[in-house]
């Protein structure tokens, strides 16, 4: 198990970001948070799998309008006692 922050630029509100990351991580078991920022990126923290949280990604960059031109991540310390994964 690893948690990551990663911040998503490009296309990436207004076009379903969030919903598809809580439903991808449902669907791949990640738990954690998504977050729209001010300046027009996307923050999120997941905890998964190294792969599941793969999947996440790109099953969120495989949305109609979404386009993901650059990422930064960062992994950091787990949330022990954290369950699902939320809008916030």
């Amino acid at each position: 198990m690893i948690r990551k922050h990663i911040t998503f630029y490009g296309w990436v509100q207004g076009v379903g970001f969030r919903y598809r990351a809580r439903h991808a991580a449902d669907i791949y078991g990640c738990t954690g948070w998504v977050r729209n920022e001010w300046d027009g990126s996307v923050t999120m923290e997941i905890q998964g799998t190294e792969e599941a949280i793969d999947k996440v990604i790109l099953a969120i960059n495989a949305g109609r309008y979404v386009r993901i031109e650059n990422m930064d991540s960062k992994t950091i310390l787990l949330e022990e006692d954290e369950y699902g994964f939320r809008t916030r």
